[in-house]
């Protein structure tokens, strides 16, 4: 049988690539350290490390053992953290999310968890994806909102990924730019211009872009905010390039749309993939996917560009257009729900109506506790709140949503056993 302690010794040597620094982390002697590397060798009956003087490498056998070494300690590390909610007085929950992306959805989301749960002692941190990543992964977080430019992040084992939204990207111009007019604009139109950047991955993104274009990337601003980087805009500094959830153009600067095949931002839910139910998690989970619907179709702010603003025009998503203009009859929204279209009330994933005492498509209002949704039956959630009992899944099929088993994407995909 493997030795846990063992594996975690091993894993400190790949990690230092060496074995004085792995001894030096772990408190240990370097013969310690060897002596246990040679066990688990003996145990596997395979040479696991490679001594050289440029340091330690790993064999496929040692890279597989430390591969089950970092999963058996995410395993542990969620098991402790399980067992201290177990000792809590108040029943405990963690959320980790990224800036733009808990000012858009949270404002929503948590309102109504809060008033379902009570009971629950909630706790938001601020963190960027590959940080909540870890957070997910180790417990220290039961559920993150992440973000990717480039399709969902590289996830490790024990963690799943749940769609919520696309968010497009768009173009910030200054006040007075000749190419203000357009309807649609690619980032290579403006190569020779300065850019202000919003974050680090954006400026990845775009030094990729670029690089494929054949245009050189010239920096004239860096931040980690997207709402000062188009401050930073409005003042004549540059151009930007800016998701839809964070758009709010100073005044005299237009957004305007990026042309394909730039793909949009991705964002999802970040979630340990559990032997054991967590209703909380999957409720506050529920939360978050019903505030990224109608977001996913939310119109674009003032003074944008390319997008459908006219009244009675069709909007993304299939969301209902203002006053009850027909959106895409039939169309899939966000984790394939299918909307409604040419009713006076705005819909949320679940076909509930989203505002509460908004009339919904079957008349009926959605106050809490009123059973005011469209899904079948219109049975009542947590705390008397208004539910569905019949959404549509991701893969097109239904998946029944309530209080205490309610299963979602993937996301928190915690089947019980």
């Amino acid at each position: 049988m493997l030795d846990v302690h063992r594996l975690r010794v091993l894993r400190a040597v790949a990690e230092h690539g060496s074995f004085n620094r792995a001894a030096a982390a772990l408190l240990l002697t370097p013969s310690a350290v060897s002596q246990h590397v040679a066990a688990l060798e003996r145990s596997v009956g395979h040479p696991v490390a490679v001594r050289s003087p440029r340091g330690v490498t790993l064999t496929e056998a040692g890279r597989l053992l430390v591969e089950a070494a970092e999963a058996i300690s995410a395993e542990l590390d969620q098991v402790r953290h399980a067992i201290d909610r177990l000792a809590a007085v108040r029943q405990r929950l963690t959320l980790a999310t990224f800036t733009s992306g808990g000012r858009h959805l949270l404002p929503e989301a948590l309102p109504r968890f809060v008033a379902a749960y009570p009971e629950v002692e909630l706790t938001v941190l601020e963190a960027e994806p590959e940080a909540a990543l870890a957070m997910v992964r180790g417990g220290g977080a039961d559920l993150a909102v992440a973000y990717a430019f480039d399709g969902p992040l590289p996830l490790p084992p024990g963690v799943a990924w749940t769609p919520l939204l696309d968010d497009p990207l768009w173009l910030v111009l200054p006040p007075g730019h000749p190419l203000a007019g357009r309807e649609a604009l690619g980032p290579d139109e403006l190569g020779a211009a300065r850019w202000v950047l919003g974050c680090l991955r954006t400026e990845a993104f775009l030094r990729r872009y670029a690089e494929q274009a054949g245009f050189e990337l010239r920096v004239a601003a860096s931040t980690t905010d997207y709402f000062f980087a188009q401050t930073l805009v409005g003042a004549g500094v540059g151009v930007a390039l800016v998701p839809q959830v964070c758009l709010a153009p100073p005044a005299g600067c237009t957004s305007v749309r990026v042309e394909p095949p730039v793909p949009p931002r991705h964002i999802g839910l970040l979630g340990p993939i559990r032997r054991r139910a967590q209703p909380y998690a999957q409720a506050l989970a529920d939360a978050l996917r019903a505030a990224a619907a109608p977001a996913a179709g939310a119109p674009v702010p003032a003074g944008a560009r390319g997008a459908a603003e006219a009244e009675g025009t069709t909007r993304a998503m299939g969301t209902t257009g203002p006053a009850g203009a027909t959106g895409v009859a039939g169309t899939t929204g966000v984790m394939g729900t299918v909307r409604a279209t040419g009713n006076s009330g705005a819909t949320t994933s679940a076909g509930a109506t989203r505002a509460m005492g908004t009339k919904g498509p079957a008349g009926a209002t959605n106050a809490m506790g009123a059973r005011g949704s469209t899904g079948a039956a219109g049975a009542a959630g947590p705390m008397g709140a208004a539910r569905a009992m019949v959404t549509t899944g991701p893969a097109g099929g239904t998946v029944t949503t309530g209080p205490e088993g309610a299963t979602g994407a993937e996301v928190a995909a915690e089947a019980a056993e």
